[in-house]
């Protein structure tokens, strides 16, 4: 993963860490005297009747049912959900627990993926755990025991046989069917191992009962997740059953593994081989000849195949003998920005004596991934024969692992609105669902495993993850070749990294490539996020030398230490303050008081990690760039042109090396995305979607056509992110003082760059103007040949420049022993700006707000990072998710702009509000009617 690294504490134990728990006094006690409020809390987990069967706390739960009556491997049905309880409640027998009709008075509900702490979260049993330290409450102890997860499901007859199809359980799990235990912890073990059970001796026409004796989860000690020093880890370490447990009913001949190999022709990408494969499995006691028939794309494909009971045999369909499988002019998939993103499908039916028996289905995509090492060292990916830039961020689920497809999805929208092209998940993997989207919109993904915990214990000697025993290596192999199985098909995988922070060794590498040929795994695989080889695939061509704290912008252009070349496939500048609205969300008043007031102080939204539980470095900065703020407003102010300059830096700085002769930049991902709770560091977007400087930072600097200025060269350079190229382009650069006086201009014509090229222009900035200030702006805008502005971009600089003491360089971050001026920008005036704003429904459940901003010329200053908000009529609640056309501009007078955003609509009655702010435009809110 990221930085868990030598001298971090890992939060292991349930007492140890920021979150006490030993000593507590009863929950009751803790929530009604700290809160004042009443909740459904037992005062202790003490069994209730001589049965023991359930205390009765929290709201009565009746058992899910779940219908299933439908044949065919993929028309098997997901449970709907559980009903769950503490074994410390429960005293009776396995047999009677999972028996049809036992009862479940108070047991929770919980969903058909659900931590134990999600599930008790959503009924009310602790508050909510994003605010304050409200985390603190929640009694790690509860989750120290086994959990009972509780389902019904019923089948409408004998003659089919049925099967338990599972994965995600975490840690472990006994599983039980209709009062029978048929699998144990120690083989049903790590959440990403996957289960077939045979039940069809067990189950019944009408009710059926399953239920898991969900085992504790400890990362440290078991293959599972863990969250590092990404935030507070979750009380109950995300114990539950993670993914779908599914009931699937067959014929005689069940259909497994059904998929596609693709070999598209690159680079002319004029045709594309299609090897179709699928495994049948025999579970009749008698010898059948089946037919397995179906298409793959245009392609009609059948075969008969006799199977003697018991017998599985994969069957194989090729170009050379089913001669459709060779698709001339394929629809090529492709990552969003360089073509559209087209997708087939396989559909396979198994029939015998003229009765399905079992069906498969997926969609696939055609392309090609290719990621050689350069000779430099680093990976250089292309994606059907085209070099690309691998622009990206690290992904989090949320902390307690709900699933949740529109806010997924809303963050999806949210990567290419940033002008990303990839997302790193590091351990964590998120169900299917997740990985149609990024498909659908054309975002390319990078799944591995994480580090730091047992994942790396065998490995990684200075963390805290255990060392591997046998039964650790054979979950690590099922678990390799479930994902590798799961992954496959969509073509938004690009990549497995089988190590993070550390590499496997030769023992566990050879298992993981073993697991991977077996699926047809056929996109690179690499041994780590760092730089760490492996004895069987070599170098790994990453690096992960940071920084993940503070570093001024001009860090990124130096070719040294996380500055932009090679690869780095972790590292920001680390802390992104949110906005106003979700600071006040998140914490108390005496909370937002320490957060600028006392840099030192420990800040429970920060991190567990004591390298990252202050903002002592970034506070530092902010007060040595910037002035020491005022009060909290004054604050968020400054932190936000903090974070805008920061990470707009640091994407355009590995842009423009994209295409240096020496030593390019190959990939970058921006730690992180998102977090998975209410956070104060390594984040773009915050946990309620709002978007702050870095956001705006980011989407400036990944614009399609965007002119930039070099921090270390002065230089003004233009990038073309997109898939043409452009000419005829004017670059022009002009120089104020904060007080709007100009001091320089001047004006590059005929410019032109290629398509996904850089061009740097004849334009450097002088070393010296006369008469410019100590703080300047820097103005810079990209025209047309008929004068359109294609991009603006406005730089806030300083004669004082920043110095680094590489010398001093840590693990996380580089000392800055001299900080650039910025104190200047605090005189610029305030400005009034004209505002008009409308909203429009623009389709089914969406609208569209227009907002003018107009700078009137009442000074000369001009209006620096105006910020724009839609929100709710009194002001107070912002209206999100939203995506903006462009936000935090900058305004001289007598400019104007006009800004979209696009949102769910609100309703007939309650069009939002829009909320102009910024640096120095005054603050206004008015009705966009």
């Amino acid at each position: 993963m990221s930085p868990c690294r030598p001298g971090i504490p890992f939060p292991s134990s349930p007492a140890g860490g920021p979150s006490r728990r030993r000593g507590r006094v009863p929950r009751r006690s803790v929530v009604l005297a700290l809160l004042g409020l009443l909740v459904f809390l037992a005062p202790a987990l003490t069994p209730v009747g001589a049965a023991g069967r359930a205390a009765a706390i929290g709201p009565p739960a009746a058992s899910v049912a779940t219908a299933v009556t439908a044949v065919g491997h993929d028309s098997g049905t997901a449970l709907a959900g559980f009903v769950i309880q503490s074994t410390a409640l429960v005293t009776d027998p396995a047999a009677d627990v999972s028996s049809p009709g036992y009862p479940t008075t108070g047991w929770y509900r919980a969903g058909p993926r659900s931590t134990v702490l999600g599930a008790l979260l959503a009924a009310g049993v602790h508050p909510d755990p994003f605010h304050s330290t409200n985390q603190k409450l929640i009694p790690a102890a509860d989750f120290t025991v086994p959990w009972w997860y509780r389902s019904d499901f019923t089948v409408d007859g004998r003659a089919a046989r049925t099967y338990l199809d599972f994965s995600g359980v975490t840690s472990a799990a006994d599983v039980f069917v209709n009062g029978r235990q048929i699998s144990t912890a120690s083989r049903v073990a790590g959440t990403y191992t996957r289960h077939e059970l045979d039940i069809t001796a067990l189950v019944t026409p009408g009710t059926n009962t399953v239920a898991f004796r969900v085992q504790p989860n400890d990362p440290r000690k078991h293959l599972t997740v863990g969250w590092l020093d990404w935030l507070q880890p979750p009380p109950d370490r995300n114990m539950g059953i993670l993914r779908d447990v599914v009931v699937r009913r067959s014929g005689p001949v069940a259909l497994r593994d059904a998929h596609v190999v693709t070999d598209l022709a690159v680079p002319s990408l004029t045709s594309a081989d299609l090897t179709v494969k699928a495994r049948l499995r025999n579970d009749s006691p008698r010898t059948v000849t089946a037919l397995l028939s179906g298409t793959a794309g245009p392609a009609a494909l059948s075969r008969q195949v006799t199977l003697a009971p018991g017998e599985s045999r994969t069957v194989v369909y090729s170009p050379a003998d089913h001669p459709g499988l060779h698709v001339p002019s394929p629809r090529v998939w492709w990552p969003a920005g360089m073509g559209e993103q087209p997708l087939y499908d396989l559909d396979l039916t198994v029939t015998v004596d003229g009765v399905t028996s079992d069906t498969a289905h997926t969609a696939f995509g055609i392309r090609d991934v290719q990621a050689p090492i350069n000779a430099d060292g680093a990976r250089q990916y292309r994606i059907n024969g085209r070099p690309l830039l691998i622009k990206g961020a690290g992904w989090s689920p949320d902390e307690f692992l709900r699933w949740d497809p529109a806010y997924v999805e809303d963050r999806l929208k949210y990567v290419r609105d940033l002008g990303l092209n990839t997302i790193r998940l590091e351990g964590k993997l998120e169900p299917d669902e997740f990985f149609d989207l990024a498909d659908r919109y054309g975002i390319l993904t990078i799944a591995g495993w994480e580090c730091c915990t047992k994942w790396e214990g065998e490995v990684n000697r200075s963390e805290s993850g255990e060392r591997w025993n046998a039964a650790d290596h054979a979950v690590a192999k099922e678990s390799m070749a479930a994902e590798a199985a799961r992954l496959r098909h969509h073509p938004s995988v690009i990549s497995f990294l089988i190590g993070s922070d550390a590499a496997p060794n030769a023992e566990i590498e050879s298992a993981y490539l073993q697991a991977l040929r077996d699926a047809d795994w056929n996109v690179p695989v690499i041994p780590s996020a760092s730089g760490k080889p492996t004895p069987v695939t070599g170098r790994s061509g990453m690096r992960m030398t940071g920084p993940y704290d503070w570093v001024p912008p001009g860090y990124w252009y130096d070719k040294r230490e996380g500055g932009a070349t090679g690869f780095n496939s972790e590292t920001s500048a680390g802390v992104s303050i949110p906005t106003l609205d979700t600071l006040r969300r998140m914490m108390t008043p005496a909370e937002l008081e320490t957060l600028w007031k006392q840099p030192s102080a420990p800040q429970y939204h920060r991190s567990p990690s004591a390298a990252f539980s202050t903002l002592k470095l970034y506070n530092a900065a902010l007060a040595g760039r910037y002035g020491r703020p005022t009060d909290l407003g004054d604050y968020v102010r400054k932190a936000q042109l903090a974070q805008y300059e920061a990470v707009r830096a640091q994407f355009e700085a590995y842009s423009r090396n994209a295409k240096d002769a020496t030593a390019p930049a190959t990939g970058v991902i921006y730690w992180m995305l998102n977090s998975g709770w209410t956070s104060l560091h390594w984040q773009l977007i915050d946990r309620y979607l709002d978007q702050n400087g870095a956001y705006f930072g980011a989407k400036k600097a990944n614009e399609p056509l965007h002119i930039q200025y070099g921090y270390d060269n002065r230089a003004v350079s233009i990038v073309n992110n997109g898939a043409t190229g452009a000419s005829g382009l004017n670059a022009r650069v002009t120089l104020f003082n904060p007080d709007g006086t100009e001091k320089y201009d001047r004006t590059v014509t005929g410019a032109e760059v290629e398509a996904r090229g850089v061009t740097t222009t004849s334009l450097t900035l002088p070393a010296t103007v006369p008469g410019l200030a100590g703080t300047y702006l820097a103005r810079l805008l990209l025209t047309d040949a008929t004068g359109r502005e294609l991009s603006r971009n406005v730089y806030w600089l300083s004669n004082r420049k920043d110095v680094l003491d590489y010398a001093a360089t840590d693990w996380y971050h580089t000392p800055t022993t001299s900080y650039a001026d910025l104190t200047g920008l605090n005189s610029m005036p305030q400005v009034t700006l004209d505002v008009t704003a409308a909203t429009t429904v623009s389709g089914a459940g969406t609208s569209t707000t227009t907002v003018t901003l107009r700078h009137p010329g009442t000074t000369n200053a001009p209006a620096l990072l105006t910020d724009v908000d839609l929100v709710s009529a009194d002001g107070r609640t912002p209206v999100l998710p939203v995506q903006w056309s462009d936000n935090q501009v900058s305004l001289w007078p007598g400019e104007s702009v006009v800004l979209k955003a696009s949102h769910r609509t609100v309703g007939p009655d309650r069009t939002p509000h829009v909320r102009v702010s910024g640096w120095n435009a005054r603050a206004v809110t008015l009705p966009s009617a």
